[in-house]
């Protein structure tokens, strides 16, 4: 690879042992994907934020990078913890994973990450511009970084996103390049979206077929908002691997579907009807009967708006005393809500408005057996896909007004 002067003296060492370390991560990932050169990265976002995710060896290698005189180049926020850093032991997270989280969150902080921990650092001012170069991990981020923003990133893992932060560089590769951000698959969607859970249907229906190629939706309307692009891109990163989307005449390199094709003609047309988008949702409802445990919302993290909404389902309502209602976001959205007295109607409701976290990257299994859970409803396509790996427990799946009424009624439907 073509290295610059200041990327050299990284190399060998000059900066110190963690520079080094970490350009010797990007140099061989850049080789065995063929990049030529590096590239000039303006922000990361780490997605090895979890203790879940991370274990013993990850903290202890963030720890140790940072015990060597690790200091962030370029602006950088963390992916969601394992749990609500104020507030774990109200809401019964385990001490010893806790203990752990607070390892890697302070290794991070020294070395100058903002400890934002959310999966949504765009709705918090972390909004790269258009072709701006960025080494961001999450897959739903990523999906909204590239699409919505029109930033450039390959989906990052820890090291590869750590090294980034050090360095300030990544190598051009993948989704950096011109030529691989073209579209691949036609989608014309044929149906009314009526919901946010709509866009996170067609998400899921869509990249179950698309799996790692990039979609092309025609049909989406202008008025499409932050929120159901957000679960769009969510959806189609969880049962495809999708990290590019466009939507012509609404993302910015898809002013045309033509535009968004790069002169090419697509490899593939998919037609998307309401009886698709309708088998789609029943492949997530997985759950047949079992008693109602836990409801999630917030799955990428909930906006202020969605917070709103939340609140006034609530509003002169009390949630069901045999189950949970976790409406999940960040610690600053959080405050916002807080003083919007969204949160205060949520909490008077019954419900937890939590931060820092997600069933994701949360200690699952061991809530559920604290809890006795039996079932987790969310309006999220993407919790639902993973939710029964990761918490062992079917899903009902639909949209916000589904979720909220049953998390009053107690029952599902």
């Amino acid at each position: 690879m073509r290295l610059s002067q200041e990327e050299r003296q990284m190399l060998e060492g000059q900066r110190g042992p963690a520079f080094r370390k970490a350009m010797e991560i990007l140099c061989r990932l850049g080789e065995i994907y063929g990049a030529e050169r590096m590239v000039p990265v303006s922000s990361v976002h780490m997605p090895g934020s979890s203790v879940i995710v991370a274990g013993e060896a990850g903290t202890r290698f963030v720890e140790e990078t940072a015990a060597r005189g690790g200091v962030f180049g370029v602006y950088t926020t963390l992916n969601p913890a394992a749990g609500d850093l104020e507030r774990w032991s109200t809401l019964g997270f385990p001490p010893d994973v806790m203990a752990n989280q607070q390892r890697l969150t302070a290794a991070y902080r020294r070395m100058g990450a903002v400890a934002c921990h959310t999966c949504t650092p765009y709705l918090l001012g972390q909004l790269p511009r258009l072709g701006e170069h960025v080494a961001w991990g999450e897959s739903s981020a990523v999906a909204f970084a590239n699409s919505v923003l029109g930033a450039r990133t390959n989906r990052e893992g820890g090291p590869s996103a750590l090294a980034s932060a050090l360095t300030g560089c990544a190598p051009a590769y993948g989704l950096h390049l011109d030529e691989n951000r073209r579209g691949q698959v036609l989608v014309r969607v044929g149906c009314e979206l009526r919901t946010t859970t709509d866009y996170g249907r067609l998400g899921y229906l869509v990249g179950r077929e698309c799996q790692d190629r990039i979609p092309v939706f025609t049909g989406i309307p202008a008025s499409a908002t932050l929120d159901e692009l957000k679960m769009l891109g969510a959806a189609l990163a969880s049962s495809g691997s999708v990290a590019l989307f466009h939507v012509a005449g609404v993302t910015p390199e898809a002013l045309t579907a033509e535009a968004a094709f790069g002169g090419r003609g697509p490899e593939q047309s998919l037609d998307v009807t309401e009886s698709d988008l309708a088998a789609g949702s029943a492949s997530l409802n997985r759950a047949r009967g079992e008693p109602l445990g836990l409801v999630a919302i917030g799955c990428p993290h909930a906006s202020v708006q969605e917070i709103r909404e939340v609140a006034a389902r609530l509003k002169g309502s009390r949630l069901h005393d045999s189950l949970h209602l976790w409406v999940m976001t960040a610690g600053p959205t959080r405050q916002m809500a807080d003083r919007m007295g969204y949160t205060q109607a949520i909490t008077e409701a019954g419900g937890q408005v939590i931060c820092d976290t997600c069933p994701i990257l949360a200690p699952a299994r061991a809530l559920v057996e604290r809890f006795g859970y039996r079932s987790v409803a969310t309006n999220s396509a993407k919790l639902a896909h993973y939710a029964p790996g990761q918490w062992g427990l079917p899903v009902y799946f639909g949209d916000l007004e589904q979720c909220i009424r049953a998390a009053i009624s107690g029952n599902w439907g």
